[in-house]
Formats: C-alpha cells, sequence, structure tokens
C-alpha cells in the first residue's frame, strides 16, 4: 500500500539459513540422544561423585525421518551420511532425482524411524502433523526435533507421550506459544529446550 516510496526494505535470502538450522537438527540430536544437557546440570548439581549417570543412546547407524525434503531436509540429510544413517523423508510429493526412501505419509515416516525430524514449512496446512498417532508410531525408543515451526507438532500430545515415556525424548526448538514453554516441558531431562535459536549464529546474521 505503502508503494516504493514507503521506506520498507524488504530481503530473501534463499539457503542462507540451510546450514544453520541443519547444524542445529543434529546439534539437537546429539544432545537429546547422549544426554549433554542434562549431563552437564548433573555435574553442576555435585551428583558425580555419588552416582553413575545414565547410560545413553548414539545416533550413528540409525535410522532418520525427515519430514519435509526442502533445501533445509536436504542439508539434514546431507549430514546423515557422515553418522552412516539411513535416511527416509515424507514430502508433498516424492523430490526429482533425490535416491532416499520415500514415504507417503508421516505415520508411515515415523514407524520406521528412530529419529524424525520436523523440517516442514509452518501454517494451516502442516498445523498437528505430528499428532499423538504419530508420536505413538514413532514409539518408546523414537526421538522427535523439531526445528521447524511448533504448529507443526500437537504440543499437548507431545507432552503426554513424553511424560508417559511413549517416546525416549525431544529436542525442540520452536514451540506452540513463543517465548511461552509449558512447564510440563521444563520439568523433563529427556527434553532439550532452546529458544529459537536455530538460525540465530554471527555468520547467518552476516549473510
Amino acid at each position: 500500500a505503502g508503494g516504493p516510496t514507503a521506506g520498507i526494505t524488504v530481503g530473501y535470502t534463499p539457503g542462507v539459513l540451510n546450514d544453520c538450522v541443519a547444524d542445529m537438527a543434529f546439534a539437537l540430536m546429539l544432545d537429546v540422544s547422549r544426554g549433554v544437557a542434562a549431563s552437564d546440570r548433573f555435574v553442576r548439581r555435585g551428583e558425580w561423585p555419588k552416582a553413575r549417570y545414565a547410560p545413553q543412546t548414539r545416533v550413528s547407524g540409525k535410522r532418520l525421518g525427515i519430514v519435509g525434503m526442502g533445501r533445509i531436509g536436504q542439508a539434514i540429510a546431507e549430514r546423515a551420511s557422515g553418522f552412516r544413517m539411513e535416511v527416509g523423508y515424507h514430502n508433498r510429493r516424492p523430490v526429482a532425482d533425490c535416491t532416499l526412501q520415500y514415504f507417503s505419509s508421516v505415520m508411515d515416516l515415523a514407524h520406521w524411524a528412530d529419529y524424525l525430524v520436523i523440517a516442514v514449512a509452518g501454517g494451516p496446512a502442516t498445523r498437528h502433523m505430528v499428532n499423538s498417532e504419530v508420536l505413538q508410531a514413532l514409539g518408546a525408543n523414537g526421538y522427535l526435533i523439531n526445528i521447524a515451526r511448533g504448529t507443526v507438532v500437537d504440543e499437548a500430545a507431545l507432552i503426554d507421550a513424553l511424560t508417559h515415556q511413549r517416546i525416549a525424548g525431544a529436542g525442540l526448538d520452536v514451540f506452540e506459544d513463543e517465548p511461552n514453554v509449558p512447564a510440563a516441558l521444563m520439568v523433563l531431562d529427556n527434553v532439550v529446550l532452546t529458544p529459537r535459536i536455530a538460525s540465530g549464529i554471527h555468520d547467518t546474521r552476516r549473510a
């Protein structure tokens, strides 16, 4: 409405965020699997001299399911090769020239995967795409990682699944009602919570 003299600068940055967001997906995967943040709290509380920290889970060699095979999803898949992970994905349609295993539904992908990483756009079309049924399919040994939008995951269903150990853990950089994070998530040690920092690095801001 303001026209060219409105003084508003518009920027479009395709590709700039891919690497840092994909890095964050792996940071969350590694943290929640190996208990990095939780064991840091364990050490800081002075518990190490009194108890052994519980054994954790490896990421290498596991099955990685990516929901959304756009630029960021592709960057996540690229990193997975270094961890010798088997990668599958769900997208609205198969990606041309992509040799990774395609799943026609999020449910089927969740059944197959050890890690379900959310990399789709937000909005009405993907709202609560990850619901209680998908989390049940992911299972007691599965992990959910969300670096996309909080609305894609039914947060109440996620809290229920985490509280009752229906999934093993979650790494969350986004939430349904930011910056308000439910207290029920904060008390769980099998969840890593970050304040939407996936793209918040110096290199990306300069770019």
